[in-house]
């Protein structure tokens, strides 16, 4: 039973995700997009790592 909740969970994790990273997901990224004001997904932090921009993407914007 427990192993095979694991290889439940396993398999859920390997499917591709919902939306592609050019895709809008909400109603005002073709607007920020238009605008160019999107921001970029991703930052590179002070010691040269690739970091997801979360902050960036939920502050509002002036």
């Amino acid at each position: 039973m427990l192993l095979a909740s694991v290889v439940v969970l396993a398999m859920g994790g390997c499917r591709k995700p919902l939306l592609a990273t050019g895709e809008e997901r909400s109603q005002f990224d073709r607007y920020d997009r238009v605008r160019e004001q999107d921001p970029s997904p991703y930052y590179m932090d002070e010691f040269g790592r690739r970091r997801p921009n979360l902050r960036g993407r939920l502050l509002p914007r002036e």
